[in-house]
């Protein structure tokens, strides 16, 4: 064997090495990963995670979970602000905080409340008060659009 070939050889095999430890990697799916596993972390209580999830034309308030729960079992909910406001209505900035992740301390009133833009009834949340979790939380939804204000889109978290 020529010492070109052998050379070539050896080139070939430590390059196939070294290479075959290479993978490709999504990055919205590391993302998930670390997302999902910060869910499970979530320590058990009486509150509840929840997702601002502002539009224009609507007016309920968000996405909201139990802890330790998926984001595909999140409810839409109207927010009774009786006891306390949300916090972009206490800013006087209504929609400031899109996309922002909180805690949300308070309990279902057991209501169905009507929000005309899109039809439909939302489970009603008296909110008594919130923690900020997340100004720029890891993304929940697989449609295009869903976390802009001026699209009249509703799309379930996954």
């Amino acid at each position: 064997m020529s010492r070109l070939r052998l050379f070539n050889l050896l080139v070939l095999a430590a390059a196939s090495v070294l290479l075959s430890g290479c993978t490709t990697t999504d990055p919205l799916a590391v993302s998930r990963q670390a997302m999902l596993a910060n869910i499970k972390s979530e320590a058990p209580g009486s509150y509840f995670i929840g997702r601002r999830y502002y539009k224009v034309d609507y007016k309920f308030w968000g996405w909201v979970r139990k802890p330790g729960e998926s984001w595909s079992t999140a409810k839409m909910v109207m927010l009774n602000e009786n006891q306390k406001f949300a916090p972009d209505r206490e800013l006087g900035k209504l929609g400031s905080d899109n996309n922002y992740e909180y805690k949300l301390f308070g309990s279902f009133s057991g209501e169905m409340v009507y929000e005309p833009a899109s039809n439909g009834f939302y489970p009603e949340l008296v909110l008594k008060g919130t923690e900020l979790i997340s100004v720029s939380p890891g993304n929940i939804y697989r449609g295009v659009g869903a976390t802009d204000p001026k699209r009249r889109v509703i799309i379930q978290p996954y």
